[in-house]
């Protein structure tokens, strides 16, 4: 059982209730707020560890929640929204959110990503990443695939690395551009696209599927560390 404490905003009490019962199953100590103003309070009030966070909520809405508290804590912060549009789960992740999942939700993958953003909270990245047969040992820059050493250019190993420190949460395309390339440029963009594919050749069973570094359409690219869960959904 974890013990670690979660608040949940959002302004449906059926989402509320739901969630609320199935973190306390799993373990966790939960808090909920009905809308952005009584979040905020209760950010500050309660300490949660991680925040489960709607964006369309009534006077003070989800972007808001997560500008002001941008601006004074880094608690893990899941977006959770029925508003799916590319421009919102960029805006969301650009502005801080840790991660961000589309209504209606498999609660599993809920909870998958709610521990990983709570792993990342615990401490430093573990110094090596086993994923099947790829390991990446991120201190000393190296990569191995089936056991043998997998060469990658420098400008393929800071892409993955980039990925690696942030396992299992997406980055933005405008995120990966300023820490790969130091700042975002129009003309970056497709190298981006390139090195991902050269990655893939490199690490996946199946490039055109890939399993490991997988994208999130129109907002960025995720290197995955646990499966997506099956239904119930909510």
């Amino acid at each position: 059982m974890s013990g670690e404490r979660v608040l949940i905003v959002d302004d449906e009490p059926q989402i509320r209730r739901a969630l609320r019962t199935a973190l306390t199953a799993h373990g966790y100590e939960v808090e909920v707020a009905e809308d952005g103003r009584t979040g905020l309070e209760a950010i500050a009030a309660w300490a949660p560890d991680a925040v489960v966070l709607d964006l369309v909520m009534p006077g003070v809405d989800g972007f808001e929640v997560l500008r002001q508290t941008r601006a004074w804590s880094d608690v893990p912060v899941i977006v959770l929204s029925a508003r799916g549009q590319e421009t919102d789960k960029v805006a969301a992740l650009d502005g801080g959110a840790d991660d961000y999942l589309t209504k209606p939700f498999g609660m599993g993958e809920l909870l998958a990503r709610l521990r990983v953003v709570l792993r990342r909270r615990r401490g430093p990245a573990p110094p090596r990443l086993h994923m099947g047969d790829v390991t990446i040992d991120l201190e000393r820059r190296l990569v191995y695939r089936g056991g043998a050493e997998v060469h990658l250019t420098p400008t393929e190993m800071s892409l993955l690395l980039a990925l690696a420190r942030e396992a299992g949460k997406v980055l933005t395309h405008r995120q990966i551009l300023h820490r790969v390339w130091g700042g975002y440029a129009a003309e970056n963009a497709p190298q981006l696209r390139v090195y991902i594919n050269y990655l893939r050749r490199k690490l996946e069973d199946d490039p055109a599927h890939p399993r490991l570094i997988v994208t999130e359409p129109g907002v960025g690219y995720r290197l995955k560390l646990e499966p997506q869960d099956a239904p119930p959904r909510f």
